[in-house]
């Protein structure tokens, strides 16, 4: 078994070099800071965030971790969700590694947290369903960068039932040590006015909870959010919307775009905005 899951889509979705992306994180991260987003007095317990090329998505992704800077040296694991685009399969699939490697070095795998999942009959190691699957890795570089010496539960996640998901993330939720990142993008490929309207639609029915499932057109992160959202609600956690963008407004042609949103989950009520 291979001890570290190696970097799949460095240079490509984020720079190789470890210097240029560490500079690239940081500018997005500060951009963020700067324009305000935040303003919250305690971080998130959870984010979702997207997962395209940093190009496109870096600076939505960046507004949501931004607010996760608060709990530096108290946040020491992550549970992080994301959809699988390269290998079909049901569950949700761990790596079965000790590691998952980035230009910017190693992040443990918490050995507890796999060990909690144990038994779980939706859970199995898996490594081919990440060997190049983007949508965790690109978030690595940025938990990185926002957090300290923190281990993560990295889990793709394959065709399965809100219910399945619900209970992995019960399973995992913890206390102030540990927070959740969604890894999900919004609508595919409508022209830009029309998936600003889908978009947006999106968003407030993951603001308001809404008990209509979202499907795969809205988010292909549908799987994870369908089964966070009853969890979250069940947790009291209150929703911000801290950003909302696609590709027309960043890097590629507003002909096709892709959507990109950050929401942020509180213990408490927070006041939502948007971009």
């Amino acid at each position: 078994m291979n001890l570290v899951r190696p970097a799949a889509v460095a240079g490509t979705f984020y720079p190789a070099e470890a210097a240029v992306l560490r500079t690239e994180v940081e500018r997005l991260l500060a951009r963020a800071e700067h324009a305000g987003e935040v303003a919250a007095v305690s971080w998130p317990k959870a984010i979702i965030v997207p997962h395209a090329g940093y190009i496109y998505s870096g600076a939505v992704a960046a507004s949501g971790y931004a607010l996760l800077a608060k709990g530096r040296g108290h946040i020491r694991r992550v549970v992080l969700l994301g959809p699988a685009h390269r290998v079909p399969f049901r569950g949700l699939a761990l790596p079965g590694v000790q590691a998952m490697q980035t230009p910017l070095g190693n992040v443990a795998v918490d050995p507890a947290g796999v060990e909690t999942l144990a038994g779980l009959p939706q859970v199995r190691e898996m490594p081919t369903a990440h060997a190049q699957e983007h949508a965790l890795e690109v978030q690595l570089p940025f938990i990185q960068e926002v957090l300290d010496g923190v281990s993560v539960i990295p889990l793709v996640v394959g065709d399965a039932r809100p219910e399945a998901v619900a209970e992995v993330l019960e399973k995992l939720w913890g206390g102030e040590e540990t927070v959740i990142v969604i890894s999900s993008d919004l609508s595919h490929y409508h022209p830009y006015a029309e998936a600003r309207a889908i978009d947006r639609h999106t968003v407030q029915e993951i603001l308001h909870f809404d008990s209509t499932p979202i499907d795969h057109e809205q988010a292909c992160g549908a799987t994870p959010i369908n089964g966070f959202l009853p969890v979250a609600r069940k947790h009291h956690l209150h929703p911000r919307l801290v950003g909302l963008c696609n590709s027309g407004d960043t890097a590629g042609s507003r002909d096709v775009v892709v959507g990109y949103a950050a929401v942020a989950f509180y213990g408490e009520s927070r006041d939502h905005a948007g971009c």
